[in-house]
């Protein structure tokens, strides 16, 4: 039996790179999986590829903006799959550039996709985790926040630094009801790694300096930590920040 069998994982931004790849690894582990995103043939091909290898998911169209949908994507979990174990927040639609070049709305896209949308995400799993008897929750964070130069990523620094407070206190909170609540920085080859590789003059010097010399596969190298780390074998582990980069960045 798979270590994740009976278990119900609910995944935003499963429709591509890294939320697809934990997607992946999640339903190869046994949990039927719930996969939210904002376009829903992205998701629903998500699906398809999970049903093929013989796992259950659910495509959810839900847009990480909007609060109404968290919490419609979060009851369509719970009321077709039977509930909700694991969250794993991934989804993140936020501006980059010089600070000066930001206007408040730009800057706030960060705050509301990343950590407001994570805490509404929690807040509508908590009482589903507790009638469960516990659940896990992992969210992402970035290695931009610690960064040598954090030019032209401080609003994306921001937001994600806001998504570690919260896991931080949620772990703290949560820990009596048998909630873990954890975060992940991932370095692996998705379209956005691609695209910032591409349009980034720094991008294959700072490929360069990851120790292990290759950046992570999404389901290979990210997903199936995520699996380990909502597993019995990690069980102990709550409110840390793991780097999955190849030992590139360094959370003092």
């Amino acid at each position: 039996m798979a270590e994740l069998t009976g278990k119900v994982a609910l995944v935003s931004g499963a429709g591509q790179g890294v939320g697809q790849g934990i997607a992946l690894a999640l339903a190869a582990a046994g949990a039927a999986v719930a996969l939210a995103g904002r376009t829903l043939a992205k998701v629903e091909a998500t699906a398809a590829t999970i049903t093929t290898r013989g796992g259950r998911a659910l495509p959810v169209l839900c847009d990480v903006f909007d609060g109404a949908q968290i919490s419609a994507a979060v009851a369509q979990c719970v009321q077709q799959l039977g509930g909700v174990d694991i969250l794993v927040n991934n989804a993140y639609d936020g501006a980059f550039g010089p600070l000066l070049s930001l206007d408040d709305e730009a800057f706030m896209r960060g705050i509301r996709s990343g950590p407001l949308a994570s805490f509404r995400f929690m807040r509508a799993c908590y009482p589903h985790f507790k009638a469960r008897g516990g659940g896990h929750v992992v969210n992402l964070a970035t290695s931009a926040a610690v960064r040598w130069d954090s030019s032209n990523y401080g609003a994306y620094a921001v937001a994600k630094q806001g998504i570690r407070a919260l896991t931080r206190a949620a772990a703290s909170e949560w820990g009596r009801d048998n909630i873990r609540v954890n975060t992940i920085v991932p370095l692996a080859s998705s379209p956005a790694m691609a695209r910032w590789v591409a349009s980034d003059p720094e991008g294959p010097a700072f490929i360069r300096t990851v120790p292990l010399q290759r950046v992570g596969d999404c389901e290979a190298d990210i997903g199936r930590a995520v699996v380990a780390l909502v597993g019995t074998g990690m069980g102990y582990v709550s409110g840390a920040t793991i780097p999955l980069d190849g030992g590139q960045s360094y959370f003092g």
